[in-house]
């Protein structure tokens, strides 16, 4: 059977490359996988209203077997990232694909073809379209109810990547806090130690106001750019950048979960817990808003009981031993009068140990696992 790799170009070309994985019965199929919604895909595809690719650039292949869709490969040129990191990096993503080696191999030769014309030195992802965005290739967890925002796919991707001569780089962790689970008590030593910190530093929580949602925007840009400036693969979001996801992402929050920590009035840090609309766009399988996902959208927000803790950034100034699991203390006992039953936290580098001991302290675990990958060219 004839395969080709063609390149998905004009509006056309980037509607075929988004429809790719309703066509592979392994994720259709799946009673695991979560049909994105298809205007979120396209936005992060979007070079002309994106403001991400101001400073980068893509290019999107699709595998055809006798003219029908077998998976799909974007190549990223993140100049961004490869001038914060003095770096020579380019980036795959939005990868899926069937269950053959040969299918996967040309399309990793398409992307790295591709970046290899841009003079780039590597390929590392998956990167949909970077570290701010979804990443990660899913290597344990299949089982486990897909968090927003965050990738799954089928167990063997990871023969395809590793098939391909991608060798790992780096592990993401998605931990479950379970502090709304039956018979779950905070653990009353740190809630104490979260007490006397607020107490000392004179530290209070406050939700983001919607009404002047904007102005707490620029303060979360203003802290999320320091306080992750020293972590693996992070790349500064530019404030356009920050405030695009931003207008995107405020119609689906749920304010008392998204809130900012102030210190005698002055911005300290925040924290960001979004609903697990993947619950709601379960139940909307062709992944289009109309004429069914908004209206499931509108309807089951105020059902969700479960979220994913997806950013959370400190001022360095602020950085002490006790601050982290006073936010932990917050959000744990925001959710419990909000009677959700847990949250996700996600994604966090295996070797993050300020991060990962405090989240077990509170009675996380690790239930989910993500891989990065990457090749020389």
């Amino acid at each position: 059977m004839t395969l080709e790799i063609v390149a998905a170009q004009g509006r056309r070309g980037v509607a075929a490359f988004v429809d790719v994985p309703w066509q592979l019965p392994p994720l259709a199929g799946s009673p695991t996988w979560v049909p994105p919604l298809r205007m979120m895909v396209r936005d992060n595809l979007d070079t002309s209203g994106n403001p991400f690719y101001k400073s980068a650039d893509r290019a999107l292949f699709i595998a055809r077997r006798n003219g029908r869709a077998v998976g799909r490969i974007a190549a990223i040129e993140n100049r961004a990232h490869n001038r914060y990191h003095e770096d020579r990096v380019g980036f795959f993503g939005f990868f899926e694909c069937e269950d053959n080696a040969e299918t996967a191999a040309r399309l990793f030769e398409s992307a790295a073809d591709w970046l290899k014309g841009k003079g780039l030195a590597a390929m590392r992802g998956p990167m949909s379209p970077s570290t701010n965005h979804e990443c990660g290739l899913l290597v344990d967890g299949f089982d486990v109810h897909p968090m927003f925002l965050t990738p799954w796919n089928p167990r063997y991707y990871e023969a395809l990547v590793t098939g391909a001569g991608l060798a790992q780089v780096k592990e993401l962790l998605a931990y479950w806090l379970p502090y709304g689970e039956p018979g779950f008590q905070l653990n009353p030593r740190l809630a104490a130690l979260a007490e006397r910190a607020k107490s000392k530093s004179k530290l209070a929580f406050r939700s983001i106001r919607l009404d002047t949602y904007m102005e707490d925007v620029a303060i979360c840009w203003d802290v999320y750019n320091g306080a992750w400036e020293k972590n693996w693969g992070f790349v500064p979001m530019s404030r356009e950048e920050f405030f695009h996801m931003a207008r995107e992402l405020k119609p689906l929050l749920i304010p008392q979960f998204a809130f900012i920590a102030e210190v005698n009035g002055a911005p300290a840090g925040f924290m960001l817990c979004v609903p697990d609309f993947n619950l709601v766009f379960k139940k909307n399988p062709t992944g289009r808003l109309i004429p069914f996902g908004l209206y499931h959208i509108l309807t089951g927000k105020s059902k969700l009981r479960t979220g994913r803790l997806m950013a959370l950034g400190i001022k360095e100034e602020f950085r002490t031993g006790s601050i982290l699991p006073v936010f932990m203390h917050e959000a744990a006992q925001r959710g419990m009068a909000y009677g959700s039953t847990g949250a996700e936290a996600s994604w966090i580098l295996e070797d993050n140990q300020a991060v990962r001991q405090p989240a077990e302290g509170f009675g996380g675990r690790v239930y989910r696992r993500w891989r990065i990958y990457e090749k020389p060219l």
